[in-house]
């Protein structure tokens, strides 16, 4: 049997070779040009994960740790949608590894994912969602930063962080479309309607006059900084109980209201997908069961027979 220091010894230095892995990786992910967000929640998963397999190497670890590891977080009350998260990063951890032949084995493959409810997005009707965006008043300049924040999530249906990253020269009134940078740091145009271009225009206007015009960030807060992700969501969810809207939706719902609202007025699903910035057709595909459905609870209304 090995004596405690060699047990020592041997912990070390497989924590030693499990850090060198984790820095590799996590160079690999920023050469993928992932997203500072991400990077944060893969730095915090893989931790997670480390301090739970106490002083393993990454060759040492076998599907049974990360079968115990996922049962712990069952038994921490996660939710199945945390769990999948966090099994996915470690899929992709040791799959980098096994391809970059740091481990001849990957654990992972023999994990399989717990499946997910599929729930529906939430979104507004089309009354309910120009009576939000329509709501901010116009008399100071943060009710016009607020109209134009409105207005440009759901003329464009981008998300909440991709607007807080929009720059004075990502916006090209003329044209009518908007620079995006989303998930990956991929760029991509977003269409802009009539009434975003003027709301976002007239918030520009209004800005400059106030003197705003130091930050190249569009979107600012009272200090003429650029607004956060969590203060556009306080944003909304101002005017969501301003607006009295009963259902229980969030920010990402005028997204979702987007999505539906083209689909149901004749856009392509191709075309709703490049707008959206989806990757795989399949997310875009949620949205026709949202029609699916309208069209169920209609039949189920109308048909004497139902």
């Amino acid at each position: 049997m090995l004596n405690r220091e060699a047990i020592r010894k041997k912990t070390l230095t497989a924590n030693k070779h499990m850090k060198k892995s984790l820095k590799r990786f996590e160079q690999y992910l920023e050469e993928k040009n992932y997203s500072d967000h991400t990077l944060r929640n893969y730095r915090s998963d893989l931790k997670e994960f480390v301090e739970f397999l106490g002083g393993k190497s990454a060759a040492g670890v076998t599907h049974l740790d990360i079968r115990r590891f996922l049962a712990e977080l069952k038994n921490k009350n996660c939710s199945k949608k945390t769990i999948n998260r966090k099994l996915s990063v470690i899929r992709s951890f040791f799959r980098y590894l096994f391809r970059m032949k740091e481990i001849e084995v990957n654990p992972a493959d023999a994990v399989f994912t717990p499946k997910l409810e599929k729930k529906l997005p939430k979104f507004l009707d089309i009354s309910e969602t120009i009576k939000l965006v329509t709501s901010p008043a116009l008399d100071t300049l943060q009710g016009l930063r607020d109209r134009a924040i409105l207005e440009t999530l759901y003329s464009t249906g981008i998300r909440v962080s991709e607007l807080v990253g929009l720059s004075d020269q990502d916006i090209d009134l003329i044209a009518g479309v908007i620079k995006v940078r989303g998930k990956g740091k991929k760029e991509r145009l977003a269409l802009l309607g009539k009434e975003a271009q003027n709301a976002i225009q007239r918030y520009s206007e209004e800005k400059k006059m106030a003197g705003f015009n130091k930050s190249p960030a569009f979107f600012l807060n009272k200090s003429g900084n650029r607004l956060t992700d969590r203060s556009v969501r306080r944003i909304i969810d101002k005017y969501i109980k301003k607006c009295s809207i009963e259902q229980k939706i969030s920010p990402h719902s005028l997204r979702h209201s987007f999505a539906t609202h083209m689909l149901d007025n004749g856009a392509d699903l191709r075309s709703v997908q490049e707008l959206l910035g989806h990757k795989n057709l399949s997310t875009t595909q949620i949205y026709t069961h949202l029609g699916t459905q309208r069209v169920k609870e209609i039949y189920n209304k109308a048909h004497p027979r139902a």
